[in-house]
């Protein structure tokens, strides 16, 4: 699979998670997080999905697209494995992580705090979406949407 093939199947399924558990989400309380804010496609996805949610975005710089650069009071800039862990506790609805470079050694190196972060952060009930599987004792998979591809990404409910 090409490179764009494969980018292309990622924000797909990525938008059909999110959609898929828009509801879900809804009825819960709490921020939602967005760890890896990028150029802020998702960041506007989520603003359109909870448009009276507060979402908080991390990331290491500022390089969204201005349109979809959150508000000053929540933007978290630094590294996301520091300042994401000053919110644990902080009981969040939803928790989107898509902070994956597809290069195994870099990727284990993130999954060695990634998970525990991400169950830090939610609420009980709260829900985690990643491109990165989390194994956390305290984070259940659920399963995807019909359109995703298994691997492809993960949703998880915390216990």
């Amino acid at each position: 699979m090409s490179r764009l093939d494969s980018f292309i199947r990622r924000l797909t399924a990525q938008r059909d998670i999110l959609n898929a558990i828009a509801g879900e989400v809804e009825a819960l309380d709490g921020p939602i997080l967005e760890l890896g804010l990028g150029n802020g496609r998702t960041f506007d996805h989520l603003r359109e999905l909870f448009p009276d949610r507060r979402i908080v975005a991390f990331d290491r710089a500022a390089n969204a697209y201005g349109p979809s650069m959150p508000e000053a009071g929540n933007l978290v800039l630094g590294e996301i494995k520091d300042t994401a862990a000053d919110f644990v506790g902080i009981g969040a609805a939803l928790a989107h992580a898509d902070i994956g470079t597809g290069y195994e050694d870099k990727d284990a190196i993130t999954l060695t705090w990634l998970p525990r972060i991400m169950a830090g952060v939610l609420a009980s009930g709260g829900i985690a979406v990643s491109g990165l599987p989390i194994d956390h004792p305290q984070l259940d998979a659920l399963p995807l949407p019909p359109s995703v591809k298994p691997g492809r990404y993960f949703i998880y409910r915390r216990k």
